[in-house]
This record gives C-alpha cells, sequence and structure tokens, in this order.
C-alpha cells in the first residue's frame, strides 16, 4: 500500500513541529506545475536537485584539496552529503521539515567554482567589473535560471521555501523579499539547519583530511579545547586505543559534540521564543538554530587554527594557487576566443554579454574538466 501525494502531506501536519515548513503551504514556484501525484513539494525540489548536472560536477570539485591530489580527500560533493546527512538528523530531532533542509543543504554549494574558495575568489577579481562572482549567488543562477531540464521554464522551477534557504548571505539585509514576501531578517529553521550543518561538517571533516595528509598532527590539534573535550570522550568510550586510530576516532566525538550543543541550544531557544509558525522563527529576536556561546568560544580558535595550518599551509596553498592561475589563463582564453566556448555558453553570449557567460561556463567547471582545457589549449606550458 502506498501513500498518494496529499495524504503524505495530510501526514507532516501531526508529526511536524508548528514552527516547521509544511509543503501544502508552499508558497509555491515561479512557474506553477501540477502537484506530482506521490511526491510533496519539497521532496520533488531534493529530487530535482539530485538528478541536476551542476550538483552532479561537485564529485570532481576541490573541497580543501585539489581533487586529483588523492582519492581519499572530500569533495565537494561528499562534504554535501555530509552535511546534508547532519542536516537531516537536526531536523528530525527537532521534528523540522526533513525534504526541505534537505534540498536547500544539497543545493547550497552547486555554484561553487573548481579549486575551492581560491577559484572563487579569482573569478570575483576577474568579474570585478561585472557583477563580481560568489558561489551563493552562483547557485541561484543555476536552479533559476541555468539548468536546462525542462522546455516550458528555464532552471529547476524549485519552491519559494528552496530558493528563499539559498539566499542566507542577503536574508538579513533591510527589505530583503523573494517574489515580493520578506526572506528574513532570520531564514526558516530548515534553512537554519541547513547553514549549521555546513558548519559541523567542515569544521570536523577538513581536519580528518589534514590528518590524512600529514599537514595536522593530534599533537598540534591537542593544543585546542575543543579537541581536547572530543578527546577526553574518545578514551572514556574507547579506552586505550593507538594513537594512530584514536585521531580518527575523535572527529566522531568532534561531530558528536556540535550536533549535541546545536540541539540542546537551539531547544531551549524555541522554549525562550515559543515560534507557532515559519513567519514567527524568521521574525524572532535571534536566530534560532546555532552553538552555545560556549561552543562558540571553543570554534574560533578551532577555525583560525584550520586556516593557519591548513587552508593556508603552503602545501596546500602552492596547489590551489597554481591551478587558480592556469583558470585564470583558461577564462581569459574564453574572452579572447569565444569560439572555443562550450555551445550552450556561445548561445547564452547574447543574453548575458560574454564575460557573465565564460564566467557561468568556467565556474560550472569541474577541477578535472578545467585542466583537461588548460591543456587542450595549451595554457600549461605558457
Amino acid at each position: 500500500m502506498s501513500d498518494t501525494r496529499p495524504e503524505r502531506d495530510e501526514w507532516e501536519n501531526p508529526y511536524l513541529a508548528p514552527y516547521a515548513a509544511r509543503s501544502a503551504t508552499s508558497h509555491g514556484r515561479a512557474y506553477p506545475e501540477t502537484p506530482h501525484p506521490y511526491r510533496a513539494e519539497f521532496q520533488r525540489d531534493r529530487d530535482r536537485i539530485l538528478h541536476c548536472r551542476a550538483f552532479r560536477r561537485l564529485e570532481y570539485k576541490t573541497q580543501v584539496f585539489v581533487h586529483v591530489t588523492d582519492d581519499h580527500y572530500r569533495t565537494r560533493l561528499t562534504h554535501t552529503m555530509e552535511m546534508t546527512a547532519i542536516g537531516r538528523t537536526l531536523a528530525r530531532a527537532l521534528r523540522c521539515n526533513e525534504d526541505l533542509a534537505e534540498a536547500i543543504a544539497l543545493a547550497h554549494d552547486i555554484g561553487h567554482s573548481p579549486f575551492g574558495h581560491c577559484g572563487e575568489r579569482e573569478l570575483n577579481k576577474l568579474m570585478a567589473d561585472h557583477g563580481g562572482f560568489d558561489h551563493n549567488l552562483q547557485s541561484l543562477r543555476w536552479v533559476e535560471l541555468l539548468e536546462r531540464r525542462y522546455p516550458s521554464f528555464p532552471g529547476l522551477n524549485l519552491t519559494w521555501e528552496v530558493r528563499a534557504g539559498l539566499r542566507k548571505h542577503i536574508a538579513a539585509d533591510p527589505g530583503a523579499e523573494l517574489d515580493g514576501r520578506p526572506i528574513g531578517p532570520f531564514q526558516s529553521m530548515e534553512a537554519q539547519i541547513a547553514d549549521v550543518a555546513d558548519d559541523i561538517a567542515y569544521q570536523a571533516h577538513d581536519a580528518e583530511d589534514g590528518l590524512e595528509a600529514g599537514l595536522l598532527t593530534p599533537d598540534m590539534l591537542g593544543e585546542l579545547e575543543l579537541w581536547q573535550r572530543a578527546d577526553e570522550r574518545c578514551r572514556t568510550a574507547y579506552g586505550s586505543v593507538p594513537d594512530a586510530d584514536r585521531a580518527a576516532f575523535t572527529i566522531r566525538f568532534l561531530l558528536d559534540m556540535q550536533v549535541e550543543d546545536v540541539l540542546k541550544t537551539t531547544q531551549q531557544r524555541l522554549q525562550d521564543y515559543a515560534p507557532s509558525s515559519v513567519a514567527d522563527v524568521m521574525s524572532a529576536p535571534d536566530r534560532i538554530v546555532t552553538f552555545s556561546d560556549e561552543m562558540k568560544a571553543m570554534l574560533r580558535p578551532y577555525r583560525d587554527f584550520l586556516f593557519q595550518q591548513l587552508y593556508w599551509h603552503p602545501e596546500v596553498d602552492d596547489s590551489n594557487q597554481h591551478a587558480v592561475q592556469l583558470m585564470r589563463r583558461l577564462f581569459l582564453h574564453y574572452i579572447d576566443h569565444p569560439d572555443t566556448l562550450g555551445r550552450r555558453a556561445r548561445q547564452q553570449v547574447e543574453r548575458d554579454g560574454l564575460m557573465r557567460s565564460a564566467c557561468d561556463y568556467v565556474a560550472g567547471m569541474t577541477d578535472v574538466y578545467a585542466m583537461d582545457e588548460v591543456r587542450r589549449f595549451g595554457l600549461d606550458t605558457e
């Protein structure tokens, strides 16, 4: 026996908390569509993101280490999958809409350029006089304009709630709206969950990759209170284990500590603010889904450590900078030779101009394809 979509929508009412978003009361899509017979609206959004080209390309885009460095390191895709799992855990524990939280999480990085944040900064420089480049806004371009999977509209035609959730960096701007509706000053519970899940995931898993690469050591991390507490939990749970293994085990407790802290803090804020609708969450006195002050105090030096010892480590930075300079040559090659752009990018020039079309084209590339193009045009020998 299977549920129909109306039955699924009805099921949400007793299960979800009053402050959670509901598919049945979604603000809808920019282009009206007939509801699916079995899938709820946010479930449908999630599936559209999973099936789109921009999502698949995350498999070969840099998280910390350039993709071709090693098979074990995380990519944008594995990071996205891990943060999505964390987001689903938080959403379920807080009785929020898991499909919506998952859809926002899955789409949050699909606008990322090749070669991580170094690539993003370089594209922003190249586009400084043409609107700049930001991977968050680029994610919106993909889901609202660039993806081509339907004949009657551009993009994926996602629901208002997912599109609003992807606007986290502008939600707090005074008067920020989407389709005439406010998207702030705070976002929905599900969007806040996706945002904090992103932080939780990279704060644990980037350190794990750094340990795997030998750029970080347990002794280096052991200077930090956050790591000390996670390591203490590991010792309590497992007793004496070899040092080579304990660091990997400690990562698990680093994740657990953050998740537990967010749940405890969020539950207290829900009690204090007592939101009874999505609108109440968005207009609350403060953000609801967040870390405690104590956890924030431990995270600040921990994040500084990751930047100094991992992200800006010469081995990581030199590799990224070399790749990014080749990407810059590739971008400028397309500007000088627009006939070498891909077919869809060439078609886009009349609508968006050469600079933005070339930016979209390069930003959509994987690390692997960008390097293939560099070699194809002989740009690695200049």
